[in-house]
């Protein structure tokens, strides 16, 4: 075994009585090597995390190992006690875990918190653990460590954020690092930027890497070796030549078939219709009064923006994390109030209408939110919130109800779905109900906010189809937020794309795309992850 970090070999791990099936992972082998990355992908509930889990040592206890062998440098981790997994994690095995925010403590700093793994784990002396953290903290290139090493998480951004569970996980030079979707809620310039730092560190440190993921741009952007897993067992893997651009397993060739992708062929004509929303002049600046530790300032939000959208179109505004585009939104339907500008839906003027009237306007403009979660009550039936809104509106609960069953159909969901509560239905199931919910007041315009982002590859090719064929049929004018480009290509007619409150560019996906003239649009487009993986053409196989 001394040509390899990880081997698992057999696992099955047993899932409690009453579940949807009977293992979490079901005969489960896969190595990993020095100096490579294995990229694990799968949907949720393929039985990704539980595998690094169970690596780690870190099982929920209703998960029992029934048979196999976990076996790193030599020894099974499954028969190890606590006390010999403690003395492992952060030492000779480190994890980096998806939500950093999470993961780290909000009542310490930065430099105290990674300094915990020395201190831990050596016998170093303080000076010397300063040493070695400012160290790593230059090492996964953030600006100013020692200013960083003197902040509290809150202070810092995702993409620092994310690279401090990094330092924490690289501080003592494991041999088998375990990243659970460490980019999934990034940007895609700062993603961009972890891919990097995963190759130079596989480089540099020799260590094997276990990468989880459900992104196969990703995937063939850093892996070597990939397994895809389908509800908890194995159904392929190989090197990435082989599993992205030659897959035998139907399951593996439907993910591959749902990455976002937009080609000539499915370019549409802008509609040829009337203005059915302008935004003239729009702006908001927040002034952020003196505490006692920080200064007054004065942030501006959203420059003057305006903007139209034609009854029918499709209209993505891109950007970062910061670029004005959820401020915009917020005050498109006066759940912020801007400071000036006009938003006109069918040539009456929102910004003219008073609080009290404001109330029967957004009946014209709805949201779908990014988390499914939390945007549904999880005490009330999806029946009593879908007919909420036509209620409110004076609609009788008979036609209310009419009206929701539709839309069930609409969204391609059950019937029964109107008696059960939130919890029984999966992500993408919550967000099909949030989007019928968004639309039984029948609005003229549609605002899905993220509404993707969260969702596995194939969920959200359904979803975004699904909108696409809604406003195909009921004649809506949508406004798609979103920071990824490829989904921005698949959904949307035209796109504007902000920047620190500014858009610094507008036109036919096209046009963006494929003749960009900001310098920041050419930065993102630059930033997308698998750009020199052409999908391969599945349409023989799946026939």
């Amino acid at each position: 075994m001394t040509d390899t970090v990880l081997s698992i070999t057999g696992l099955t791990l047993a899932l409690p009585p009453g579940a949807d099936r009977p293992h979490a992972v079901e005969d489960l082998s896969f190595d990993i090597r020095p100096n490579e990355i294995v990229c694990i992908i799968g949907e949720s509930g393929s039985g990704k995390s539980i595998t690094s889990f169970a690596t780690m040592g870190l099982l929920p206890k209703m998960l029992k190992p029934k048979a196999g062998q976990i076996l790193f440098e030599g020894r099974d981790m499954l028969s190890l006690s606590e006390a010999e997994h403690a003395k492992l994690r952060g030492n000779r095995m480190a994890m980096i875990f998806q939500e950093p925010m999470s993961a780290l403590n909000p009542c310490y700093t930065v430099g105290d918190q990674i300094e915990e793994v020395f201190a831990a784990h050596t016998s170093l002396s303080k000076q010397q653990r300063r040493a070695k953290t400012m160290a790593l903290l230059d090492e996964v290139r953030l600006p100013d460590p020692q200013r960083i090493y003197h902040s509290f998480p809150h202070q810092l951004s995702g993409g620092q954020r994310q690279r401090i569970v990094i330092a924490i996980a690289l501080a003592l030079d494991p041999s088998l690092l375990i990243a659970d979707e460490p980019t999934t809620a990034l940007d895609v310039t700062t993603q961009a930027q972890i891919l990097a730092m995963f190759r130079d560190l596989k480089a540099r440190r020799g260590a094997g890497i276990m990468f989880i993921t459900h992104d196969f741009d990703v995937v063939a952007e850093v892996a070597d070796r990939v397994v895809v897993m389908q509800r908890g067992r194995v159904v392929e893997q190989g090197t990435v030549d082989a599993v992205l651009n030659h897959p035998t397993h139907p399951y593996t060739r439907q993910l591959i078939d749902a990455v976002p992708r937009r080609t000539a062929s499915d370019a549409r004509p802008l509609p040829d219709s009337d203005l059915a929303l302008q935004v003239v002049g729009l702006e908001k600046t927040f002034h952020i009064p003196r505490t006692m530790f920080t200064p007054a300032r004065t942030v501006q939000a959203v420059k003057p923006t305006s903007f139209d959208v034609r009854r029918g179109e499709t209209l993505a505004i891109v950007g970062e994390s910061g670029s004005g585009k959820s401020t915009l939104v917020r005050c498109l339907i006066r759940l912020t109030e801007p400071d000036d500008g006009a938003v006109l839906i069918d040539g009456v003027n929102l910004m003219h209408k008073l609080p009290s009237e404001m109330r029967a306007a957004r009946k014209d403009i709805q949201i779908v939110f990014q988390d499914p979660y939390g945007s549904l009550n999880p005490r009330r039936t999806i029946g009593d919130q879908l007919i909420e809104g036509p209620i409110n509106f004076g609609v009788p609960k008979a036609k209310a109800i009419e009206k929701a069953l539709e839309l069930l159909r609409i969204v391609r969901m059950q019937p029964d779905a109107l008696n059960r509560y939130p919890t029984q239905f999966s992500g993408g199931q919550r967000q099909r109900i949030c989007i019928a919910r968004a639309l039984m007041v029948e609005p003229k315009i549609l605002i899905a906010d993220e509404a993707v982002s969260a969702l596995d590859v194939s969920v959200q090719k359904e979803v975004l189809q699904l909108l696409a064929d809604i406003r195909d049929r009921m004649g809506l004018t949508m406004l798609f937020i979103t920071h990824d480009l490829r989904v921005a290509a698949q959904i949307s007619d035209s796109i504007v794309v902000m920047c620190k409150g500014e858009a610094v560019e507008r036109g036919t996906v096209a046009e963006v795309f494929g003749n960009p003239q900001s310098d920041y649009t050419k930065t993102l487009l630059a930033a997308m992850p698998g750009q020199n993986w052409e999908l391969p053409d599945l349409s023989a196989a799946t026939a």
